[in-house]
């Protein structure tokens, strides 16, 4: 009896359900980051723009926690679009269950911890440098492996 085999883009396809489930978490992830930088806003009354201040009758300025909390947010909007793309191409090679869900689970924790570290409890090097490594390197293995698998 020949096995039936879910269509790749398909809720019955656990890898693909994994994929939409890491990404819905990364989707939240990026939007609490643009919460965070207006608390942090708020919190430091730094508001770089004109029209922000006027009412709050005070003059424009940076702030560091600000600039900082921007920073961990600019970088998931670096990577993390990237890893979308990589991911879904990735599961296009179709790999196993396992591997597919432990990088979409490990990028995830990975994009977690980075932000923590880098913006809400800020811990020295190198914890935000490999946070960001080991996503990375996820990244670029599911892109390099989707690469070979089409040669």
């Amino acid at each position: 009896m020949a096995q039936v085999v879910p269509d790749l883009v398909s809720l019955q396809n656990p890898v693909f359900r994994s994929y939409l489930f890491y990404c819905s978490i990364l989707v939240i992830k990026m939007m609490g980051m643009a919460i965070l930088t207006s608390v942090q806003r708020y919190k430091n009354k730094a508001f770089v723009n004109p029209e922000d201040v006027k009412s709050l009758k005070i003059k424009p300025k940076t702030d560091e926690n600000v600039e900082r909390v921007r920073r961990a947010h600019l970088n998931d909007l670096e990577n993390i679009p990237i890893f979308f793309v990589s991911a879904f191409l990735y599961m296009m090679t179709s790999p196993t269950e396992y591997m597919a869900k432990t990088l979409f689970f490990a990028f995830t924790v990975a994009r977690i911890v980075h932000s923590i570290v880098y913006a809400v409890v800020i811990i020295p090097q190198p914890a935000r440098g490999l946070s960001f490594g080991i996503g990375f390197l996820i990244t670029g293995y599911m892109a390099l492996t989707t690469l070979l698998h089409v040669l």
